[in-house]
């Protein structure tokens, strides 16, 4: 095949979770992420409307750096958005990485780490923000 098929966007993203409970409670309570899907007591797949965050408890046999996720990034509609987020974080006492910062392509974000210690960023970047309460058309 010579030609590259299309993509519609990305799926999910998976992590492994020793605090399996915790981190759950993180991404819904914190994040307000909704439990798309619990088919038993070691994984759940969560959503905030247009993605999927799969969590599936760690077992014995997960080797420590064996994979290399970098962070993961969840998008907010204004520059103002991350700030809230900062403080909000910060008030119910999660550990931030430094306050937020406007980068020079125009985005602003700060990271900041769950209950497993995997980075998380929050981040207004102006080309994926929301154009009309729907958000911004990808893939013409």
């Amino acid at each position: 095949m010579t030609q590259r098929p299309p993509l519609a966007g990305m799926h999910h993203v998976a992590l492994h979770a020793r605090q399996f409970e915790k981190t759950l409670t993180f991404y819904t309570e914190l994040f307000g992420m909704a439990v798309e899907w619990r088919p038993d007591d070691d994984n759940v797949y969560l959503t905030s409307g247009t993605d999927n965050l799969a969590i599936h408890r760690a077992t014995g046999d997960i080797v420590e750096g064996a994979q290399r996720l970098d962070h993961i990034g969840f998008l907010v509609d204004e520059p103002g958005d991350v700030d809230g987020w900062y403080q909000y974080l910060t008030a119910n006492d999660v550990a931030v990485d430094a306050p937020p910062r406007t980068h020079r392509d125009g985005a602003r974000s700060f990271y900041c780490k769950d209950p497993e210690g995997t980075t998380v960023q929050i981040i207004h970047h102006p080309p994926l923000a929301r154009v009309d309460g729907r958000g911004a058309e990808h893939g013409s």
